[in-house]
């Protein structure tokens, strides 16, 4: 999803709205992708660690064990300096995000798991022939239908 330097900045823009901690951090990048891109602790962890070697974040001293990451002025000069590819990040975020729900089968899973539900119910409780047969001609029937929206 970035490449180089560019988590950084998104992590530094994050933390510029709000003091967050790392795991808050990889959420708010999973709620902009819409939960398409999920940064790894592997590579969040570090980042932080670099940004405050580089004097560009902060932490408080505090007792809680989870770093508490705040931006300093070099790092709010940074973003600043990087304002427009900051913006083209977020807009790249944006349009994982958008991709995500055009083509987001959730309603698709949740009717296929719906249906199997009933059938199962349908079929186990013991019916006849007939009613087998009916079942299998109306699954047909919906699979020709879906098969038809696609021309």
């Amino acid at each position: 999803m970035f490449e180089g330097g560019e988590l950084r900045l998104v992590l530094l823009h994050l933390i510029a709205q709000e003091p967050r901690h790392g795991y808050d951090l990889i959420r708010a990048i999973e709620g902009l992708s819409r939960g398409e891109y999920v940064p790894s602790p592997g590579v969040v962890y570090p980042t932080l660690t670099m940004l405050k070697d580089m004097g560009l974040v902060g932490e408080p001293d505090t007792d809680n064990q989870r770093k508490l990451f705040s931006i300093t002025e070099q790092g709010r000069a940074l973003l600043n300096e990087n304002a427009k590819a900051v913006e083209g990040l977020l807009q790249r975020l944006g349009t994982v995000a958008e991709m995500r729900e055009r083509t987001d089968a959730a309603p698709v899973r949740r009717a296929m798991h719906n249906l199997k539900s009933v059938l199962f119910d349908t079929l186990s409780a013991g019916v006849d022939k007939k009613t087998v047969l009916d079942v299998a001609a109306l699954i047909d029937e919906a699979a020709q239908k879906i098969e038809r929206l696609r021309s």
